[in-house]
């Protein structure tokens, strides 16, 4: 059976993009940029929405041709192209690159791909990603907490019907006192 983890840039007050849609206050030091290279790096399968998609989909495969692409860079493009996708969406019809479309139920595939072989999964997106959480598909979290309050946007945890106990796994800082803290899903 395959992991599922959820791991996302976050505000100190609970957002993974602020108001309009800003995500500025998450740029990465050269240290967390290689840590989220490296995750991509160690993905079997990464789960997106259609929005985060878009966004990644716009600058990644051909990031690493654009002038003055830095070495990180150019490692972080070539993993994110080589990695296999799922993009979920009922308004897209077609997706390029390394992924393949589900315009269908998501939470079935999301079971259906866990139930699997392959390494691990990663999902991104907040609507994907919110309901996967309900369906308690979410096996570990990944909180890249930046020390910021961006005042609203789109919240990293939706209104959930129940309460999900969680075991702390790792914490981690990186410059400028962004924290990471994992956490593992108890069942």
């Amino acid at each position: 059976m395959r992991t599922l983890t959820l791991a996302m840039n976050v505000s100190l007050d609970g957002y993974v993009a602020g108001p309009g849609d800003d995500l500025g206050w998450g740029v990465p030091s050269d240290e967390l940029f290689q840590f989220w290279s490296d995750r991509v790096g160690s993905t079997g399968l990464a789960l997106y929405g259609r929005r985060i998609w878009a966004g990644m989909n716009a600058h990644w495969p051909t990031a690493d041709r654009q002038p003055g692409a830095t070495p990180a860079h150019i490692t972080y493009a070539r993993r994110w192209r080589d990695m296999p996708k799922v993009v979920f969406s009922s308004t897209l019809s077609t997706v390029d690159g390394n992924a393949r479309l589900v315009t269908g139920d998501a939470v079935a595939e999301i079971t259906r791909l866990k139930a699997g072989d392959g390494g691990p999964m990663d999902i991104g997106g907040a609507t994907l990603a919110a309901a996967a959480m309900r369906a308690d598909l979410i096996d570990e979290y990944v909180l890249v907490t930046h020390p910021v309050l961006v005042g609203g946007g789109t919240p990293f945890f939706p209104t959930l019907d129940r309460r999900v106990d969680l075991t702390l796994a790792e914490t981690r800082t990186f410059p400028g006192g962004v924290l990471l803290t994992r956490y593992a899903t108890r069942r």
